[in-house]
């Protein structure tokens, strides 16, 4: 495994994290070798000791996004005693001619039959300049005796694949002029999250819903993803990207295409891949008045001030980025059509959680129309993705007493309650499946480039308009009353952000 990037903030937070999580619960290969590749002057051990330090502060800190419970000295000493490092500037031909060289001795060395998995992780600009001089340097060809493969090279590229639809289709035209299409794994790793994964299972494994998961049952479908934490350090990155372009075209459309598809032939990844691309394509694109942008103010968020986004570091004073994204959109196919999809994705809301909630069309009312009962509220499915993972169902039932009356109560699963714990980062089932060849969760080209066209009005739009109400949402809040009223056009409010964990009213007592 080549990382690019070695000494940056994603290998030492997630991936070395990841790596040490499946060497201690043996999923590792057995001859496995990590070469570290940098601008940074430093030797293996030096390396090494940065990522020991980092993996030890994650120990005991359960604010840490990179869960680690102790480090087995057993464990790490055998991942370590595999790593090398390479020093060189990635812009330079002569550093892939110095890797060439090294990747052979260490084919030798770790006898790792000459298997490479390359990992981008690094900033986007470099993603097609390295690859290019991979390809130029040779070292992305697997050699063949008699037609038939003798071993593989794989290279992993992280988001962003592209800033709109036109930079997404040059990106991978560039890249699959030096790769096969079954060579590259583009990573999103929201995909990663073991409920997410489960969406698939619920909906497929499970003959009470199919028959319900369609225009005729359901009224409307709700994905949020709430964050309570500002850009952080990342304020010159998100004054270029924005909330849209950072979470919507991948982390929140795939969360829609779990919910959308059709049932999948097989859980192949061909199978799978295959019927998301079918979502993607009967996505109507989406009109600026069908989205809402939105930028927090200052406020109070779970107990704390907190600055406004345009106070950050790196931020511009006057700065028009979004950090708050709203939309509706439209499934052009037999299944959804009529049935809206609203999406909302932000920062320093209320909350931190994401959720898919599907609301169900009433029941008829005429049966209590002689009743107390004024009204039959829907009934909800929700997913939840994080941070309490799990499924609840909303419901109504009679209320105690002499007279009809209904109350909304609720059934909830929750995974704690069922599995045991596992250190996880996000990243453990994505390495993995990239180590064995199952692209199943990761991203083809078309899927790419198709969900970018669904949002490309959107940012042609707002490139040439800027917005008028900047910042117009209190941090701690739900986010800005423009998508509140993009839901009361339509009849229809968004479920609280700030709620009971499994998304529901608290019982009577």
């Amino acid at each position: 495994m080549v990382i690019f990037g070695a000494g940056g903030d994603l290998t030492k937070r997630l991936l070395v994290p990841a790596l040490y999580n499946l060497a201690h619960t043996g999923l590792l290969p057995e001859h496995l070798a990590i070469v570290g590749v940098d601008l940074a002057q430093q030797d293996a051990a030096a390396w090494q000791g940065s990522l020991h330090a980092m993996l030890a502060s994650f120990v005991g800190n359960p604010s840490s996004e990179s869960r680690i419970e102790a480090i087995d000295a057993a464990v790490w000493g055998k991942l370590a005693g595999g790593m090398s490092y390479v020093q060189g500037d990635l812009n330079d031909a002569a550093l892939y001619d110095t890797l060439r060289l090294h990747l052979k001795d260490v084919a030798h060395d770790a006898q790792t039959e000459g298997n490479v998995l390359f990992y981008l992780a690094v900033a986007d600009r470099f993603f097609a300049p390295i690859i290019e001089q991979l390809g130029h340097a040779g070292l992305l060809d697997a050699e063949a005796r008699d037609g038939t493969p003798q071993h593989w090279r794989r290279v992993v590229i992280e988001k962003p694949f592209g800033h709109d639809m036109e930079s997404a289709r040059a990106l991978n035209k560039r890249i699959r002029a030096c790769l096969e299409e079954e060579q590259i794994y583009r990573i999103d790793h929201f995909l990663g999250k073991e409920t997410v994964q489960s969406i698939l299972a619920f909906r497929f494994a499970n003959g009470l819903f199919e028959p319900i998961w369609n225009r005729d049952r359901i009224d409307h479908v709700q994905i949020t993803v709430a964050e309570t934490v500002g850009v952080e350090r990342r304020g010159r990155f998100y004054e270029k990207t924005g909330a849209l372009r950072d979470m919507v075209p991948n982390h929140v459309f795939q969360l829609l295409a779990m919910v959308a598809m059709e049932p999948p032939a097989g859980f192949d990844a061909d199978s799978i891949r295959n019927r998301k691309a079918d979502v993607f394509k009967s996505l109507r694109s989406v009109t600026p008045d069908d989205a809402v942008r939105g930028q927090y103010g200052p406020g109070t968020v779970l107990g704390a001030q907190v600055p406004a986004y345009r106070s950050e570091p790196d931020v511009a004073a006057d700065s028009n980025a979004e950090t708050y994204v709203a939309m509706r959109l439209a499934i052009d196919n037999w299944r959804w059509a009529g049935v809206p999809f609203y999406l909302r994705t932000g920062k320093r809301m209320a909350r931190r959680m994401t959720e898919i909630a599907i609301c169900f069309r009433p029941a008829p009312h005429a049966p209590f129309e002689d009743t107390h009962v004024e009204s039959l509220p829907p009934n909800w499915l929700v997913l939840h993705i994080q941070p309490d993972d799990g499924i609840s169902l909303q419901f109504q039932v009679k209320r105690p007493g002499p007279v009809v009356d209904l109350a909304t109560v609720r059934m909830a699963f929750h995974d704690r309650d069922w599995f045991p714990h596992e250190p996880n980062v996000g990243y453990e089932t994505l390495l993995y499946d990239v180590m064995i060849g199952d692209q199943t969760l990761f991203n083809r080209a078309d899927m790419v480039e198709e969900t970018w066209r669904v949002v490309q009005p959107v940012l042609d739009a707002w490139a040439t308009e800027p917005p008028r109400h900047f910042p117009n949402y209190q941090s701690g809040s739900d986010g800005p009353q423009a998508a509140e009223a993009l839901l009361r056009h339509d009849h229809r409010t968004w479920r609280p952000v700030n709620t009971e964990a499994d998304g529901s009213a608290t019982p009577e007592k």
